[in-house]
């Protein structure tokens, strides 16, 4: 008798697992592309948007010492680049500072550390869950995952949106290089040279 329902959370769990496997992957080819920026972030936003059946996804990315909205699964003409916020103000700006991720299942906007801000929806969202971008072991912005009504977020959905932010954040150093230094470089000295140097 107590096969079958184990049987079926084991099915489960592998659906789980291919889903997962298949946004990484999904990201992983766009970041390969010869896309813009921009459209890489907005591809990515809405990619886990769909995988994580959230309300909103945003993309923070650091200018010197402040975090700039600069992608979003929902329209936000009007506030991306232009809602900003220091390291020490609000929710996302703690994932950033302490380089923590942060879950938040109920009333996300009755933390302590939660900052208003006016011109965006998400402010009155019951659910938040945010994970910092991390490029060459510094962070460099944050990502949130948020839903209207209250969500336990599983651990599953918290390795998924650290990971993300892993992609995002070796995205941003790939978007830093010039095409033709890709092209001109002789990939295999660069590591040889690499492991010559660690020995």
């Amino acid at each position: 008798m107590e096969r079958v329902p184990r049987t079926r959370e084991l099915e489960q769990r592998l659906q789980e697992t291919e889903e997962q496997l298949r946004l990484f992957q999904r990201i992983s080819r766009m970041m390969a592309r010869d896309q813009s920026l921009q459209e890489v972030l907005k591809g990515i936003v809405t990619l886990v948007a769909e995988h994580t059946h959230c309300d909103s996804c945003l993309i923070y990315l650091l200018d010197k010492d402040e975090l700039v909205l600069c992608a979003a699964n929902t329209p936000h003409a009007s506030t991306v680049g232009s809602v900003r916020l220091k390291l020490n103000e609000g929710l996302t700006g703690w994932v950033a500072r302490e380089r923590r991720l942060l879950s938040i299942s109920r009333q996300a906007f009755r933390d302590p550390r939660f900052k208003l801000f006016r011109d965006l929806p998400e402010d009155s969202y019951e659910a938040f869950l945010s994970a910092p971008v991390v490029a060459r072991d510094r962070v460099v912005g944050v990502i949130n995952v948020q839903h209207r009504t209250a969500h336990p977020h599983t651990g599953g959905e918290m390795e998924i949106l650290s990971t993300v932010g892993e992609q995002v954040g070796s995205l941003l150093v790939l978007a830093r290089m010039d095409p033709s230094v890709v092209e001109e470089a002789n990939h295999a000295e660069l590591a040889l040279n690499a492991n010559s140097s660690e020995a």
